[in-house]
């Protein structure tokens, strides 16, 4: 498994970074790599985001040096959503089935994670994250059509999206994660228009269904002075909770939203609508 570090930015010293220090402070990527399990730890929120490809082997999620526990998830939850081929995860013992954009949610004390692709040439791709948790829920698969979809925007303002809340407290108990998935329908490439900020959390973003040769446009920053950073698919981004979180793409896309911090609200958000935006 490899772990790497992601240390918090004040917002005024983000206003000096420059390409290289944005995308080394909130970019992800080389987020599947063959036969591994990748690992950002970030101090926003202590959010884990990674993800595991199992092509020749099966994958077991160990604790690594920076969590001081004898178990991933001694003292943490964490949200899977499969982007890749049919899969397997096994959980203290249960198997799970995960097809293409199912989630799984793992409670706080599951022990022997091990994920699995039932075909290597077409192998399972997990993204997940990962946070604190303080109390033991149970452990839950949901699909698209278990979650709550709301339907956004319009072709007309170029952001058309289905919204498929799939790991939310309307959906399943969770301590503080929230995991979910939009969809943009062709023809639209704005995602999360009107921005907006969340004092209270943070947020990552993982963006994938990215045509070849086309990128993503992720929107960051505080509200009166933004910043971007080019994106390509199946790579992530950190946002601060002092940060917008948007894009727009040169083909229409799809991105997971996990969230984690002090509630599970989620509409507490502070909107600023794009005439407002510098």
């Amino acid at each position: 498994m490899k772990t790497e570090l992601r240390y918090a930015s004040h917002p005024q010293d983000v206003k000096k970074y420059g390409t290289e220090e944005l995308r080394k402070a909130f970019l992800i990527q080389d987020i599947f790599q063959q036969d591994e399990i990748t690992l950002v730890y970030s101090m926003y929120d202590r959010l884990i985001a990674g993800g595991a490809m199992p092509v020749n082997m099966p994958l077991k999620l160990e604790a690594t040096d920076e969590l001081k526990a004898k178990e991933f998830l001694e003292r943490r939850e964490i949200g899977i959503i499969n982007v890749g081929g049919d899969s397997e995860i096994t959980a203290s013992g249960t198997v799970f089935k995960l097809g293409y954009k199912e989630a799984l949610y793992l409670g706080k004390g599951t022990t022997d994670v091990i994920f699995s692709s039932k075909e290597s040439g077409k192998p399972a791709r997990f993204y997940f994250n990962s946070a604190p948790a303080h109390q033991t829920y149970p452990s839950k698969k949901v699909s698209i059509s278990d979650g709550e979809t709301v339907v956004l925007g319009n072709m007309e303002s170029s952001n058309h999206r289905a919204v498929n809340k799939l790991l939310v407290n309307s959906v399943l108990q969770t301590c503080q994660l929230q995991m979910g998935m939009t969809e943009l329908k062709p023809g639209s490439v704005w995602n999360t228009m009107p921005v907006h900020t969340h004092s209270r959390r943070m947020e990552a973003y993982f963006y994938f269904e990215v045509p070849e040769k086309q990128g993503i446009c992720h929107f960051m920053g505080e509200p009166d002075e933004t910043r971007h950073i080019w994106m390509k698919n199946e790579e992530a981004v950190l946002s601060p909770s002092w940060s917008i979180h948007s894009a727009a793409g040169t083909s229409n896309y799809t991105f997971i939203w996990g969230m984690a911090g002090e509630n599970l609200d989620y509409g507490d958000m502070d909107v600023r609508h794009p005439d407002t935006l510098k």
